[in-house]
């Protein structure tokens, strides 16, 4: 079974297999995490992006991660661009994420807010989503991902992942005292 990671800091930095980031369905870089992963990935990461084309909402594209540690860049598309993330796009695109990552070998996966910065989507709604895609995927048997690290701009965005993620431990262990 893998863990779940919750860390604060600059996810383009992170040491993973593969980064994802909270994309628009046109797969352009701008701003927030995109903006991030563009500025040190280079521009073979919106080449690379511009080449697959646009993408459904709720689905993801994988590109080659340019300059950065990781080895791709999962763009997750939970928005059209300029508009707003919702529950089922920010869901289906976490899916799709962890099931591309799985696809190419990935051990390690590092996964921002989707769709709780330009995208407006509540913080702590997009903890729960993220956080109960994660664990159900990697509570789903024999897969090779063991990691999902959450990492987190700002130690307020990070605190509500880490109640989020606390809660649903507690939740765990009351549930088997319960099943004693």
């Amino acid at each position: 079974m893998g863990r779940i990671v919750l860390c604060e800091g600059d996810i383009a930095a992170a040491e993973v297999d593969a980064i994802v980031n909270a994309a628009n369905s046109d797969l352009v870089l701008g701003s927030g995490v995109a903006g991030a992963i563009a500025k040190q990935g280079g521009p073979s990461i919106q080449e690379a992006c511009t080449a697959h084309g646009p993408i459904a909402v709720g689905d993801a594209a994988l590109t080659g991660a340019g300059n950065l540690s990781a080895k791709f860049v999962i763009h997750a598309a939970a928005m059209p661009p300029g508009g707003t993330a919702t529950e089922e796009s920010i869901r289906a695109s976490m899916r799709r994420s962890l099931a591309l990552a799985e696809e190419q070998g990935c051990r390690s996966l590092a996964v921002p807010a989707i769709g709780a910065g330009v995208a407006g989507f509540p913080m702590q709604r997009c903890a729960e989503v993220l956080i109960e895609e994660a664990r159900a995927h990697l509570d789903a048997g024999e897969r090779g991902l063991e990691e999902v690290r959450f990492v987190l701009f700002g130690e307020p965005a990070f605190r509500i992942f880490e109640m989020v993620n606390d809660a649903a431990k507690v939740a765990e262990q009351m549930e088997r005292l319960r099943n004693r």
